[in-house]
C-alpha cells in the first residue's frame, strides 16, 4: 500500500504498461553469464547435496480455475532424490482443499523453489509432476507411522540457484527485525471472513494443539 501512496493516482497507468518482449529486454537488459551457467537440466550432484539439507519449500501449479503456490514441509530432506531427473514428495495431511493436486490431474507442469533457514540462496526446480499411491511408496514414507496420502513423482527438465538479493532485502532469517504483534491470527480473519460464524478467540485458542496432533 505504501508504494500506492506515493503513486500518481491520476497518472493513467496504461501510459506505463510493458506489453511487448523486446520493450521488457530492454528495461533489463542482459543476462550476466553466470546467470546462464547456473542452470541445469538435471540435478547436478551439487544441486543434489543442497536438495538433501532442505526441509521446505513452495509448489506451484496451474490448472482451469488459475494458478496455485503453497508450502510443503517435513524433517529433512523434503524431497527423496531416486536419480538426476527424479524427485519424489510426499503428499502429507492437509485441509483437504487439494488445490495444488488439483491441478496436477489437469496440467502436470510443477515449479519449486526449496528454502534452507539462514542461506541467501535458493535452489529452484521446474518439471512435471505425476499423483502416485503405491502402497510400498507410500510406506517408505511413513513418519510416526502415518503414511502421506499421496507421493508425487516430480521429472526434473530444468534446475538453478537463485542469488540471494530477495532473501537480504527482505531480511527474512532476521527474526528480530520482524514486528508479528499487529499480524492478524488465523482466527481473527476466519471470524472477520465468516461474519463471526466461526469464533476467532476459540481457534486460536485451539489450533496449536490440533496442529500438533495432526502433522501426519
Amino acid at each position: 500500500m505504501s508504494h500506492l501512496l506515493h503513486a500518481d493516482i491520476h497518472a493513467p497507468m496504461s501510459d506505463h504498461l510493458i506489453t511487448d518482449l523486446p520493450s521488457l529486454e530492454a528495461l533489463f537488459g542482459p543476462v550476466a553469464t553466470p546467470s546462464i551457467a547456473k542452470e541445469a537440466d538435471h540435478l547436478h550432484p551439487l544441486y543434489a547435496r543442497w536438495i538433501e539439507h532442505a526441509r521446505f519449500a513452495v509448489l506451484a501449479t496451474n490448472g482451469p480455475h488459475g494458478l496455485d503456490v503453497s508450502p510443503r514441509g517435513d524433517p529433512g530432506p523434503l524431497a527423496r532424490i531416486v536419480d538426476d531427473h527424479t524427485l519424489l514428495l510426499p503428499e502429507r495431511r492437509g485441509n483437504n482443499r487439494i488445490d495444488s493436486l488439483r491441478n496436477l490431474i489437469a496440467d502436470p507442469r510443477i515449479s519449486l523453489i526449496f528454502l534452507i533457514p539462514g542461506i541467501g540462496e535458493t535452489v529452484r526446480i521446474r518439471g512435471r509432476a505425476q499423483i502416485c499411491v503405491a502402497p510400498d511408496l507410500l510406506e517408505s514414507f511413513a513418519v510416526e507411522g502415518k503414511k502421506p496420502t499421496c507421493v508425487l513423482r516430480i521429472t526434473v527438465e530444468k534446475v538453478f540457484f537463485q542469488c540471494a538479493r530477495s532473501i537480504l532485502r527482505s531480511r527474512l532469517w532476521h527474526r528480530e527485525e520482524h514486528d508479528t504483534a499487529k499480524v492478524p491470527t488465523p482466527g481473527t480473519m476466519l471470524a472477520a471472513l465468516t461474519q463471526g460464524g466461526i469464533d476467532g478467540p476459540s481457534y486460536d485458542s485451539a489450533l496449536p494443539k490440533r496442529q500438533r496432533e495432526s502433522l501426519y
